[in-house]
C-alpha cells in the first residue's frame, strides 16, 4: 500500500464483517472507505499500520488479483473525493523485490512508485 509492503496473512477482521455481511460489502464500499481513511490519516500505512493492513485484507477480499494500492491523499483532513485511488496486480518477483528492499530500510516512495506505479521512471 503506497509505499509500504503489508504482509496481510493473519489479519484479524472484525467479527462483524464475517459471513453474510462480508459476501455483501461491495468493492465500492471498500474503495469509499479507503478514501476517508487516508483522508484523515494521509500516511496511514505509517502511522496505522494495521489498519491499512485491514483495509488491504478487505480489498482483497474483493478483488484478489489486486497485490498494490495507491491511495493520494492532497492534504490531511482533505474531502474523502479528493483521494486519488489506483489499483494493480503487480507481478509477484516485483513485489519480492519491494520486499526485500523494505526489510533492508531501503524502500521509499521514489523506487515503490518506479516499480509499481511508473509514474516516475525515465
Amino acid at each position: 500500500m503506497n509505499d509500504t509492503v503489508l504482509r496481510l496473512d493473519g489479519v484479524a477482521m472484525d467479527a462483524r464483517l464475517a459471513g453474510q455481511r462480508m459476501l455483501r460489502l461491495e468493492f465500492p464500499a471498500i474503495l469509499r472507505l479507503g478514501q476517508e481513511m487516508f483522508a484523515r490519516e494521509p500516511l496511514l500505512q505509517k502511522t496505522s499500520p494495521e489498519r491499512a493492513r485491514r483495509l488491504g485484507a478487505l480489498i482483497t477480499a474483493k478483488a484478489p488479483m489486486v497485490n498494490a494500492a495507491l491511495f493520494v491523499a492532497p492534504s490531511a483532513g482533505c474531502a474523502p473525493g479528493e483521494v486519488t485511488v489506483r489499483f494493480v496486480a503487480a507481478q509477484f518477483e516485483v513485489m519480492a523485490e519491494l520486499h526485500n528492499l523494505q526489510q533492508a530500510g531501503a524502500l521509499d516512495a521514489v523506487s515503490a512508485d518506479r516499480k509499481i506505479w511508473r509514474r516516475l521512471a525515465a
